[in-house]
């Protein structure tokens, strides 16, 4: 009797956090945005919860991993979403929070998927891809607005998100105050333009999808140009090293403080 009604409990628990974690993501407002060259772009969108008048947020471009592209304009939460919903996150640092979907068989930041991740095999000088332009624009448009603190405009990116945090921030250095790439790669030869803004860069050194000479080459670069990064690696772990950044101490604390 007492194990079935500590299932019964354990059962009724599970039940109680899907449905928060439902509701939960229902706070991000659902949205598709068009490009100038007719390109859809599904979103998800979280303001702040009071928004005072007169007063300026920041705001946070997060782009996703491979596996969550589509066009459900829901798999984009999956890793990150749930961490700008805290309710001590969202009552310490308000902000507008943009999680735009990449689709199916397309990439942030590139063409087509490299033949290597390998940073020296990384493209460089390729033009900007159609869904790519699609999110710069969608950017563009929140920008405008009068609540955004155009001196903390932040960039988080996973894996292929990572990927496109770097590209992002090369194209349009003047655009961001800091960037937080994830287990991503970049051909270190562009970065010298993006040496204004505040860096902080994760991977696991037993990543075996996106290697961690990356990430190295990355931070060897940057701190060559001048500029002001941390790099932090997990021993021992593989790609999903997200859940190890988003769980380190002050990962919020240091995006949020930053300030052009």
């Amino acid at each position: 009797m007492k194990q079935w009604t500590a299932f019964i409990a354990f059962l009724f628990l599970s039940i109680s956090l899907s449905a928060q974690q439902r509701y939960g993501k229902e706070l991000y407002e659902k949205e598709v945005f068009v490009s100038t060259q007719g390109d859809s772009l599904p979103y998800r969108l979280l303001r702040p919860e009071v928004v005072k008048p007169g007063k300026k947020y920041p705001l946070v471009l997060f782009l996703h991993g491979a596996g969550e592209r589509g066009n459900d304009n829901e798999r984009q939460l999956t890793h990150g979403g749930q961490m700008f919903l805290n309710p001590v996150n969202r009552e310490k640092h308000p902000a507008f929070i943009l999680i735009p979907q990449c689709p199916q068989g397309k990439y942030w930041g590139y063409v087509e998927r490299p033949r290597s991740f390998t940073p020296s095999n990384m493209p460089v000088g390729q033009e900007m891809n159609p869904i790519f332009r699609a999110v710069k624009e969608l950017l563009d448009s929140y920008l405008t607005m009068p609540e955004i603190d155009k001196k903390r405009i932040y960039i988080v990116g996973l894996s292929m998100g990572a990927m496109g945090t770097f590209d992002m921030v090369s194209r349009y250095p003047e655009i961001f105050t800091a960037a937080i790439p994830i287990c991503g790669t970049v051909n270190p030869n562009r970065l010298s333009a993006a040496k204004d803004i505040k860096f902080r860069i994760f991977h696991g050194d037993a990543d075996d999808v996106v290697t961690v000479e990356g990430s190295r080459g990355a931070y060897k670069a940057l701190k060559t140009a001048g500029a002001d990064v941390e790099y932090i690696e997990f021993p021992g772990c593989g790609h999903n090293s997200w859940d190890s950044a988003f769980a380190y101490p002050g990962f919020m604390e240091w995006l949020f403080k930053q300030k052009k």
